[in-house]
């Protein structure tokens, strides 16, 4: 019997949203709307579309991601990131459901020596960060039921992410220059998904609050550019795939300073996990698991975004 009789899902066509279709099917009928149908940057028609709905959960993986773009957009970044969240959420109040959001590492500095635990205090960098951060605060000011679950470092067959623009680098050049001292756990989409049905099945009144979720171990940008082309490289022939021009010996690690950008990232955005493992019963894939399970999907596509 499906626990909620209708779910309403923004961000349909992104990376994580895409996979939350599918993941959260079996919990009952998902309404999936796509920016074209539910513009998040308006309020009123947030407004507009939950009580035309009335779903029984709300989930919200939707988000202004362009984390360097948001310095020169910053109203925008807020409108979507941080009014938008805190809309639904006393929307959601005013239904008397739930509501599933997600966050990102980027709340943090980067400047702890260990992974971050949900309780340490946060210090974003960037107008992303804050405006992430901002949203999580409208949702808790609300006092509705709730789970904000932190991410990082997302990636997946879809959309704009790490994992697809490495590939089309390699594709394009024989050498790569790639950070090696920015910390963090790369986080499969579908992984994020999964987890996601795994806490709502486990999910009570009395757990509530801010969780973080993230594949298990941790690398460096660096590393997981030379993992990425290492298991393309063993999967290249059999599936069809195209060569690259690029090689693991051809990436060349860099730091930071080296690859200036308009927003600074954390340098250290481990998070740890154990919270969510405790009360949810979540445990998540190591991260190279994770990105040989994303190769080896038959969705997976290398010439497709």
């Amino acid at each position: 019997m499906a626990r909620f009789s209708t779910i309403l899902l923004t961000g349909a066509n992104g990376q994580v949203g895409y996979e939350l279709q599918h993941s959260l099917a079996g919990l009952g009928n998902v309404i999936a709307l796509e920016r074209s149908q539910l513009d998040l940057s308006d309020a009123a028609a947030i407004r507009r579309v939950v009580r035309e709905i009335k779903p029984n959960l709300i989930v919200n993986p939707a988000a202004y991601t362009a984390v360097d773009k948001a310095e020169a957009e910053p109203e925008l970044a807020m409108a979507i990131n941080t009014v938008a969240p805190g809309v639904l959420a006393e929307e959601a109040a005013r239904l008397d459901v739930p509501l599933v959001h997600y966050s990102t590492d980027y709340v943090y500095d980067g400047a702890k020596s260990l992974p971050y635990v949900e309780t340490d205090s946060t210090n974003p960098l960037s107008v992303y960060g804050k405006s992430k951060l901002a949203g999580e605060d409208a949702i808790r000011a609300v006092g509705l039921p709730h789970l904000i679950l932190r991410t990082s470092w997302v990636y997946g067959a879809r959309g704009k992410n790490f994992l697809r623009t490495i590939l089309r680098l390699a594709a394009e050049r024989e050498q790569l220059r790639v950070v090696s001292d920015q910390i963090g756990a790369p986080t499969w989409s579908r992984s994020i998904a999964e987890a996601t049905l795994v806490a709502l099945n486990n999910w009570n009144e009395g757990l509530n609050g801010t969780y973080h979720l993230t594949c298990a171990g941790q690398t460096s940008w660096y590393e997981f550019a030379r993992e990425i082309v290492k298991e393309y490289e063993l999967r290249c022939e059999s599936r069809s795939w195209p060569k690259l021009r690029a090689n693991v010996a051809g990436i060349e690690a860099i730091k930071a300073a080296e690859y200036p950008t308009p927003a600074p990232r954390p340098a250290n955005s481990r998070l740890d996990c154990a919270k969510i493992k405790h009360d949810f019963s979540v445990t998540m894939p190591d991260w190279r698991e994770a990105l040989r399970q994303a190769l080896d999907d038959p969705g997976f596509n290398p010439g497709q975004g």
